[in-house]
């Protein structure tokens, strides 16, 4: 019984494989831009944009603080945009 449902799970694993190798640029490249967008949100006030849900983001600040280098350069901007966050 344990092989069979070895078999029925590699199978699946197998099978989700064959169908997401020829978008796996795709499926990177969205997950990058939802990234992107949720970065923008939690960096907003920062840019000036009003952001509602500031409060709530506070608590990821730092884990996002190490990836702003990253998006910026990623963006098209040499240094950093902002004057209180120096990465490069």
């Amino acid at each position: 019984m344990t092989d069979m449902k070895w078999s029925i799970k590699k199978l699946i694993e197998m099978y989700d494989e064959i169908l997401s190798h020829p978008h796996k640029t795709e499926i990177k490249r969205e997950l990058r831009d939802e990234d992107d967008l949720f970065l923008l949100l939690c960096v907003s006030e920062l840019l000036g944009i009003p952001n509602p849900v500031s409060y709530y983001t506070l608590e990821i600040y730092p884990v996002i603080i190490e990836r702003f280098h990253e998006w910026h350069l990623r963006m098209g901007m040499e240094k950093s945009p902002l004057e209180g966050i120096r990465c490069c």
